[in-house]
Parts: C-alpha cells; structure tokens; sequence
C-alpha cells in the first residue's frame, strides 16, 4: 500500500494542497539574484544564495527585511527603508525566473495525483502575481484548479487560512485533505487546519531540519507518496 493511501486508512485524499518554494520549485537562485540587486541598489553588499535560502518562506516583505537586517531577526529594520527596499525587490524578481527549477519526482506525481482525478491546490506565501506566470513558465500551470498567494488573503502561513479557504471551495473535510510543504510554517498552518501533513527534506527551514516540526510523515522525494511503505 502507498504512503498515501496509508495517509488516509486505505483510500484516497480527496483535495492535495501543495507549498511552492522549496516543495515543487528551487527558486532561491531568483530570489537571491533580487535580493542582491535590491541591496546593490541601497549600497549595500550583496547576500548570496546561501543566505536566502535560510530567509525565505515568510513572504517576499519579511525576506527584504531580513536582507535589510542581514539577519534572519530584522525587528530593528526601519519600516520605511523596508517599504522602499520591498518595492525593488518586487521589480527586480518580476523581471526573471530563468534560474529556478523544478525538483525532481514533482511533475511525476503531480501527474499520478491528476489521473486519479485527487483535487489539487497551491497555498503559497509568494506575492501571488507572481505565482501563475512561474508555474506557466515551468510548466506545472495546468494542475491546480486553486492558488492561493501570499497576499491572496489578509493571513499568510503559519496561518490556516489559506487552507481552509482552499478546503471550503473545494467542499472538502479535513480529514480527506492532505497539504505539503518543507517548513515549519507549512506543518503548522496544516496542523492549525486539522488536516495531515507531509514535509520534504529538501526544501527550505532556515537551517533546521523539518522532522523536528513532526510533520505526520518526511520524505526526501515526493515521489515517496506513491510507494510502498
């Protein structure tokens, strides 16, 4: 029996809700490149990728104010500074996602869960104009019938709302969803919506390893759902 259908006591979810960065995309090149043109433009060193790889995941407002803080603690930040630095951020990240990728065994199981007609979604925490032309331009667009940005709705994760706005339009309970994600935000906006969870090892926690979040199962690939164990 799958991972999945032991999930759910031998059947399957209903409605799957998916993370982005660091779940299906590895789009810390981008975002770092943004990142280092908007500090660049304030006269300020870069910051490079292994920095925003322990930044990201709270949205792109609390990443511009971690660059600004060089830290992943950016309460000292000056609002304003952080206002204008966001407003760079926006343009510069807008302008190209050539460098992020798709993880492997995503679009293999995103196929698998789309054949056997498993509603599928995206609750993200990245400014949702964003979100649809990079899922276009990597070509997963055409698998999510709902996506959720991270300014879609006033809360973002930790918050369960995205979630369960996702689950009322699809009229499904929580005990037939599944969400998966790779950071402690993602296990508890899912633990916060009452619905299981599955975290990636591979994804973005800032620096921590994801099963001390207890996640209700971590795999290394999400193909892992789909195979015995």
């Amino acid at each position: 029996m799958s991972l999945l259908r032991q999930l759910f006591r031998g059947d399957l979810p209903k409605l799957v809700m998916f993370d982005l960065d660091g779940t299906l995309l590895d789009s810390v090149p981008d975002l770092a490149a943004a990142v280092d043109r908007t500090l660049q433009d304030l006269g300020r060193p870069a910051a490079g990728v292994d920095k925003v790889r322990n930044w990201v995941g709270n949205g792109a407002r609390v990443l511009v104010r971690r660059a600004l803080a060089d830290s992943i603690e950016h309460a000292a930040v000056d609002d304003a500074l952080a206002v204008q630095a966001l407003e760079l951020f926006m343009q510069h990240y807008a302008e190209s996602h050539e460098m992020s990728v798709v993880y492997p065994g995503v679009q293999e199981t995103l196929d698998w869960l789309r054949e056997q007609d498993i509603e599928l979604a995206l609750v993200t925490n990245k400014p949702e104009r964003f979100v649809a032309p990079l899922l276009d331009q990597k070509k997963l667009g055409g698998y999510f019938r709902w996506i959720i940005g991270g300014d879609t709705l006033p809360q973002q994760k930790p918050d369960p709302a995205g979630l369960l706005y996702v689950m009322k339009l699809a009229r499904v309970e929580p005990e037939s969803a599944l969400f998966i994600g790779d950071s402690r935000n993602d296990v508890h906006a899912a633990k916060a919506a009452g619905v299981a969870c599955v975290a990636l090892t591979y994804g973005y926690n800032h620096g921590r390893p994801i099963a001390e979040e207890q996640p209700d199962h971590v795999l290394d690939s999400l193909t892992g759902l789909l195979q015995a164990s």
